[in-house]
């Protein structure tokens, strides 16, 4: 069936965006997570504890936590175009100067400015996001941008392990020339988003007249019917409890995710005899199986507009595979159920964000999305630190990652335990 101007509208838009932006994400998402593959050195040679180093590595969330509707908020007023720079280049600084950690206290500081000056990226293209695709659109697209979470694992895994063997050149230790080389590119992005990304449809030089009406109007017709139902303010929506929810429910989700990632190399090291490098290649795996599956699910959502049963469905998968983890000892098989896992949480993620960018429109929304996002975060800091105290207390990972599945139990049945009015 051929298309029509408004699906070939809103595909060019999307060809145009979403590369470009999973592109950011991918290099926001290795400085966030290339600290567990820096642990694999770095915890010997700084003598960090699994307890200190979860502390590090979670409190990035701290900061994120913080300043993230803040930074939302402003970038609703200035502009995607200058804010998201803003960001890029700020926290690719701070993600070079992490090779300067030689202490427990800087490791901690380092990491927790890393957090504040990323603070807003996520959300900020959600909302970014919402400028140019309906909601019927809205769980497949975030499905593809969000992809880009599984494609750094898949990348930093192999690059951060071939980073880790340059250990000695130039005086350095292989950790620290994995946070220098992997924080340039986002200097280099935050520069190139300044000059091309355009703010809104209406400032695209890539769309015809004729292509900026059709989104416009679109966009303007679903804004307007949602304020017909839902006239909330931004001190209303920060304060309602639909959006507490998500933000709960987002919370339970991202303390199995940031539990899994931040420990990842760690937990492939404690069942295997593989060296670094190895272990970086088959860390990519379980990111591969997520991509796969994240694409997917989020296309089945968006196809039968729903999003709580997939949700619940996905994050039941991630349970299952981190029980199942959890027991078996022998590396292929406990490769195969943290991939299980690893599918689970990320296939939750397109729905999820489809139902919780439904609930709100205007300057609410970006409070909003912001507070879920941040409420969620502090699922990062609480899972890796976690996982980092139960390990040093059982000398293993096999509570840590029973604890995790129980608590995204938790949240499949919270999502099917709340209904809103549209559902």
């Amino acid at each position: 069936m051929e298309k029509t101007f408004e699906e070939k509208t809103f595909g060019k838009a999307a060809l145009k965006l979403i590369p470009f932006l999973f592109l950011l994400y991918v290099i926001a998402y290795i400085d966030r997570i290339n600290v567990g593959f820096a642990a694999l050195g770095m915890n010997e040679d700084l003598k960090f504890s699994d307890a200190v180093y979860g502390l590090g590595a979670g409190i990035f969330f701290i900061g994120y936590f913080i300043f993230e509707i803040p930074s939302n908020l402003i970038l609703a007023k200035v502009g995607a175009r200058m804010w998201i720079a803003r960001i890029m280049v700020s926290w690719g600084i701070v993600a070079c100067f992490m090779m300067f950690v030689h202490s427990p206290l800087s490791f901690y500081v380092l990491r927790f400015l890393l957090g504040v000056t990323e603070a807003g990226f996520f959300p900020g293209i959600i909302l970014y996001l919402t400028y140019w695709f309906p909601e019927d659109q809205r769980a497949k697209t975030v499905s593809l941008f969000m992809t880009a979470t599984a494609a750094a694992g898949i990348i930093a895994g192999p690059i951060s392990g071939k980073l880790l063997t340059l250990h000695g050149l130039h005086t350095l230790s292989g950790w620290q020339w994995l946070f220098l080389l992997e924080g340039l590119p986002a200097i280099i992005l935050g520069v190139i988003v300044f000059f091309w990304l355009p703010d809104r449809p209406e400032k695209a030089k890539w769309l015809t007249k004729e292509e900026k009406k059709v989104i416009i109007d679109r966009i303007s017709l679903e804004n307007q019917k949602k304020e017909i139902h839902n006239k909330a303010s931004l001190v209303e929506t920060l304060t309602s409890g639909k959006v507490w929810a998500m933000g709960l429910l987002y919370f339970t989700i991202m303390i199995g995710m940031y539990g899994v990632t931040m420990w990842l190399p760690l937990i492939i090291k404690s069942f295997s005899s593989m060296n670094d490098f190895q272990i970086g290649l088959s860390s990519a795996i379980p990111y591969i199986i997520a991509g796969a599956g994240m694409v997917l699910i989020g296309a089945h959502s968006d196809k039968y507009n729903e999003r709580r049963r997939h949700i619940a469905f996905s994050v039941s998968i991630a349970a299952i595979g981190l029980v199942l983890s959890a027991y078996i000892h022998q590396p292929v098989p406990a490769l195969i159920a943290l991939s299980a896992a690893a599918l689970g949480i990320w296939s939750a993620l397109g729905p999820f964000w489809g139902r919780a960018t439904a609930l709100m429109t205007g300057a609410a929304a970006a409070g909003g999305i912001a507070l879920i996002n941040s409420l969620g975060n502090l699922g990062g800091f609480v899972g890796p630190f976690l996982v980092g105290v139960v390990k040093n207390r059982t000398g293993n990972f096999e509570d840590s990652l029973l604890l995790l599945s129980v608590i995204l139990l938790f949240g499949a049945w919270l999502v099917m335990s709340i209904r809103f009015e549209n559902e």
